[in-house]
């Protein structure tokens, strides 16, 4: 089951002509991101995105971006973001042409639903799975259940299963979630009932003891 957000990702881009770390910083007080639009041959443009609408649609993996510049309509991919190391402020967009009806290659997050069997727990092996989707219709995710499954199940990404028009490019025989019981949990419970077990026997030890006492 895969999920595509519904998102608003159109946005206003402005042209710019000014460049290098003081005009960016400029942008940046003022609510704006510095990206770089590339791809298919075409003559790299430099634009402003506002912030807090790229923020919101950045949530997402694979974001496609509908840029209006100028008048005109321009799809695009975010392709790279650059973030301050310390406040993670978003400081840098790359973005790529795309067009309506091509495909293109993005790791798609797995996300898990459901419960396993009481007692295990679901790990990842592998978080994403590279799929080959339009770049119109590119998955906000793909959900896989986990209801049940019992220890020692394994899901492979060819178990996965996927949106239409998606085109698996992962190794299909790759481990993507397994189940197990979680390490120590059965030497817990081991240790847990030889506490109680020595704890019993103390009792047991100091009641015969009292029983001794007042028969003298």
């Amino acid at each position: 089951m895969a999920k595509e957000s519904t998102t608003d990702n159109k946005v206003v881009a402005e042209l710019r002509e000014s460049f290098g770390k003081g005009a960016a910083r400029k942008l940046r007080v003022l609510g704006k991101i510095p990206a770089v639009i590339y791809g298919h041959g075409t003559t790299p443009v430099h634009v402003s995105l506002p912030a807090h609408h790229i923020a919101l649609i950045l949530r997402r993996a694979n974001a496609i971006l509908e840029l209006d510049i100028n008048g005109k309509s321009q799809l695009t991919l975010v392709k790279d973001v650059q973030k301050d190391p310390v406040r993670q402020i978003i400081e840098h967009l790359d973005l790529i042409v795309v067009r309506k009806g091509e495909k293109v290659q993005v790791d798609v997050p797995v996300h898990l639903e459901g419960e396993s069997f009481p007692g295990t727990i679901a790990d990842f092996d592998a978080k994403t799975l590279l799929l080959e989707v339009e770049a119109t219709h590119i998955p906000q995710n793909i959900v896989v259940s986990i209801e049940g499954l019992e220890e020692g199940a394994q899901i492979h990404a060819k178990d996965i299963e996927l949106p239409k028009g998606a085109t698996l490019i992962s190794d299909a025989d790759m481990l993507v979630i397994y189940v197990h019981t979680p390490r120590g949990t059965d030497e817990g419970i081991e240790a847990a009932d030889a506490a109680a077990a020595e704890i019993a026997e103390e009792e047991h030890e100091a009641a015969a003891g009292e029983s001794t006492e007042s028969a003298e």
